[in-house]
């Protein structure tokens, strides 16, 4: 049960997450794919919370997003033909992040921010073999700028052009590019355009343009 004093708290909240889905009859019909938009929903809250909560709305909140994660796992466990649970999960995160920390576990040196990189992009190579395209792993249920910002990210990886800033007007500070990009929003409303669409429209060229330049290499 949950209140034994053996427990330590992650294990008391995963024994808390079993029974729920073993007990509740909501819970019970809950699938993966139900779950996303509370997902969603409980990741915006963490970022509202470092943005502007305090200590205490924080602390709650990423136990909101880890009650997501040990449902996830309890569903996945249940699974007829390849079941797994947050033990599974627990372990294969800490392989991965032992392989991408050499500089951690394995003997290398990494004395700056850079060479760090250096290290988690190398592990992250060879776990990725098997990817035929820089693209390949990117969301695309991400939001409209998270996901330009990933693939105008792999552009550059792959020596594709993307637009360039205009002259005049470039943002110094990220206070100002939030003012630069507000404007073209307000510019989108008042010619009746869709901001989000205009940019996905254009990351799917960009994206055509990497995957050209991949096979032509």
């Amino acid at each position: 049960m949950t209140g034994e004093p053996d427990l330590d708290p992650l294990r008391a909240a995963a024994e808390t997450m079993r029974e729920v889905r073993e007990r509740c009859v909501w819970s019970q019909q809950i699938t993966h794919r139900d779950l996303v938009p509370y997902l969603i929903e409980e990741s915006h809250e963490v970022i509202d919370a470092v943005e502007s909560g305090t200590r205490a709305d924080l602390r709650e909140e990423l136990g909101d997003l880890l009650w997501q994660v040990l449902f996830h796992a309890a569903i996945a466990a249940q699974d007829p033909d390849d079941p797994f649970d947050i033990d599974d999960v627990a372990q294969t995160l800490t392989e991965k992040m032992v392989r991408r920390h050499p500089h951690v576990f394995a003997g290398e040196v990494a004395t700056t921010p850079d060479e760090v990189l250096v290290h988690w992009n190398a592990a992250k190579a060879a776990e990725k073999r098997t990817r035929r395209s820089v693209l390949d792993g990117i969301p695309r249920g991400m939001p409209a700028l998270a996901l330009a910002q990933k693939v105008v990210g792999r552009a550059a990886g792959v020596h594709v052009d993307t637009p360039p800033a205009g002259a005049a007007g470039v943002p110094t500070s990220e206070h100002e590019l939030g003012d630069a990009l507000l404007a073209l929003v307000a510019v989108a409303r008042a010619e009746g355009w869709d901001a989000e669409r205009a940019l996905r429209e254009r990351l799917r060229t960009l994206e055509q343009d990497i995957r050209q330049a991949e096979s032509d290499a």
